[in-house]
């Protein structure tokens, strides 16, 4: 593309998936780190959206007395980072593309604008995915626990640790592991191949599945970098991920562009 800030018009080709290595990881969170450096800023800003939107959820928890919620909740809420992270993927783009200077609501114009494009329909995707998971968990704490569980659970806690209880965490972490690699096949570089070309959700989709049939191995590591690191980034009250989501989201960018061979 000749210009940074404006998008294809015409349909764009269909790139070819890559061949990659486990070394093309250390290369896109290094790539990542570079640019968070370079834009400290605008990677702070986004992160900052997901931060204090888990304060505010966790503090909403807690007056409404649903602390127990924040066990899926939490578990789930990383399913939303591919869509937050799109401002860094514009970032990132603009960087690789030899721009250091712009206004900050340039990178605004960008994202407004997506609305006439096939992200939002992708955002739908995602959170619908979102609300199935916390519906899911929900019937399995009832399944396990009994409903008497959900009114007590506030309360007291020692419902976890029964056996009903701890059964309930291992199941529902191994149906949370399922549902989030499903999704990170449909999104680990969807998203960005809808920024930077011209197709629908559903193609886009489809190449992302593509990338991970064809780089099994790397594609599973990739995937455990993201949750081990946002993991970590989530311990300490959220504070973390002001540091981890930039990397990451400016990573997933360069692991897109290592991913595919654009055609155009």
């Amino acid at each position: 593309m000749s210009e940074t800030a404006e998008f294809p018009v015409a349909p764009s080709k269909v790139p070819a998936v890559r061949r990659m290595g486990y070394g093309d990881i250390g290369a896109a969170l290094a790539a990542g780190a570079r640019d968070f450096r370079a834009k400290p800023m605008m990677g702070l800003f986004f992160s900052h959206v997901y931060v204090v939107g888990g304060w505010l959820l966790y503090l909403f928890l807690v007056v409404t007395e649903q602390v127990w919620w924040a066990i899926p909740i939490t578990v789930g809420f990383p399913l939303l980072g591919p869509f937050l992270a799109v401002g860094l993927y514009e970032v990132s783009r603009r960087l690789e593309a030899g721009q250091r200077e712009w206004r900050r609501n340039d990178i605004f114009g960008v994202i407004w604008r997506q609305r006439l494009r096939q992200l939002p329909s992708m955002a739908w995707v995602i959170i619908v995915y979102f609300l199935f998971w916390s519906f899911f968990a929900h019937m399995l704490f009832a399944l396990f626990l009994g409903p008497s569980a959900l009114m007590n659970v506030t309360s007291s806690y020692a419902y976890l640790l029964q056996r009903e209880g701890v059964m309930m965490l291992l199941v529902g972490t191994g149906f949370g592991a399922v549902f989030a690699f499903v999704l990170f096949c449909l999104t680990v570089v969807s998203l960005p191949l809808l920024l930077d070309k011209e197709l629908d959700f559903v193609t886009a989709m489809l190449t992302s599945i593509a990338v991970v049939r064809a780089n099994p191995g790397v594609m599973l590591a990739w995937g455990m970098t993201i949750a081990g690191l946002t993991f970590l980034g989530m311990v300490p009250g959220l504070l973390g991920l002001f540091v981890v989501l930039p990397i990451l989201g400016h990573a997933t960018w360069h692991i897109y562009r290592r991913a595919l061979v654009s055609q155009d």
